[in-house]
């Protein structure tokens, strides 16, 4: 294959040559077209995608680094076995919402539910001035965007509320889950499972939220989130399962 055949079927990702290889392997292993114990070969891999050994190490060290695959002396490179993966990694969970996106959806919601309500009730009591008056900043101008119709906007305020939230709680690990949050809801917008205007509701729930942060209720705060994460399961399931204009 050339190098301009592969730049045409990666397009969608950047970082160059080496970024649309390890895209074309990351959605092949995670769709099960080289299943967990299949071996790449680096000699194949140097003829399919027509590059050097050195790109070829470079797409295995960044595939290696999700735990997707790893190198075996005499044998080459081999797929790990998917309860190995490292699922929290953004373009791995880009690749199964490809897949599989029902089920991921519901994985990474799962997540959501286990963990943004227990942060929220956290920064209830840990947040600070700065963070308290940012979050009520964010849930206005959602409030804003949304009667706009600004999603591009409304997704960044919303990534953006969502991240601080986690931050807020004072838990570092809570923390670090703000890619996976941003990730799901780009995702979301990008596949047009936004409505035209956000829901009401959860621009109501938004703003609770970081009214409940700021005056310390935490038990309410956790409550407001779980609602806030439910229903965008449910609106994001509906539109999943909507029928495809034709």
């Amino acid at each position: 294959m050339s190098r301009a055949c592969v730049a045409a079927n990666g397009a969608r990702l950047s970082g160059g040559l080496h970024g649309k290889i390890v895209d074309v392997l990351g959605r092949e292993i995670s769709s099960g077209t080289h299943p967990p114990g299949s071996v790449l070969r680096v000699e194949d891999l140097e003829q399919r995608f027509g590059i050097s050994r050195s790109v070829v190490r470079e797409v295995v060290r960044t595939l290696a680094s999700i735990r997707l695959v790893v190198g075996r002396q005499r044998i080459g490179i081999v797929v790990r076995p998917r309860e190995e993966w490292n699922t929290f990694d953004p373009m791995l969970i880009r690749w199964l919402l490809e897949v599989d996106r029902t089920n991921q959806v519901k994985t990474l919601v799962e997540l959501r539910t286990a963990v943004e309500p227990v942060a929220a009730g956290a920064a209830a009591q840990r947040a600070d001035a700065e963070q308290v008056a940012e979050l009520a900043r964010l849930a206005t101008r959602m409030g804003e965007l949304a009667s706009a119709g600004a999603l591009e906007e409304f997704l960044d305020a919303d990534v953006a509320f969502h991240s601080l939230v986690l931050r807020s709680s004072g838990n570092e690990m809570f923390a670090q889950l703000h890619e996976v949050v941003r990730e799901v809801l780009r995702w979301r917008t990008e596949q047009g499972l936004m409505p035209a205007r956000p829901e009401p509701m959860a621009i109501e729930l938004h703003d609770e939220i970081a009214r409940c942060i700021g005056r310390g209720d935490g038990r309410r705060a956790e409550e407001a989130t779980r609602e806030l994460v439910a229903e965008a399961l449910h609106g994001t399931l509906e539109l999943l399962d909507a029928p495809s204009e034709t």
